[in-house]
């Protein structure tokens, strides 16, 4: 089961993560979604990327003051790097996260 603690523990331990908030009811955040995963595997292959279904577990979602869906964090090295919500495009999702995951992973 996912909790705020798992979370929080893999944010200080992994490198990149990437949080992912959406929900069943959201059509924008199912066609989004496999277009990003599939950009971040491609680009950010050491990238872990958590799911977020917020009708499940709301608590999540206020923990990290996420009230919009769908809605995507990038954490680097710990800290959150990069928030996007609703209207976002891959490209330029890749483009802000790719300098500075480069730079940590090489």
């Amino acid at each position: 089961m996912l909790s705020i603690e798992t979370i929080e523990q893999t944010l200080q331990s992994e490198l990149a993560v990437a949080l992912y908030f959406s929900a069943p009811t959201c059509n924008v955040c199912h066609a989004l979604k496999p277009k990003l995963l599939s950009a971040f595997e491609e680009n950010f292959p050491q990238l872990q990327v958590i799911s977020i279904d917020i009708s499940e577990t709301p608590e999540i979602a206020s923990h990290f003051s996420v009230f919009t869906i769908p809605t995507l964090l990038v954490y680097l090295d710990g800290k959150e790097f990069l928030r996007k919500s609703r209207h976002m495009s891959v490209g330029e999702v890749v483009q802000e996260i790719k300098r500075p995951y480069d730079m940590m992973t090489s």
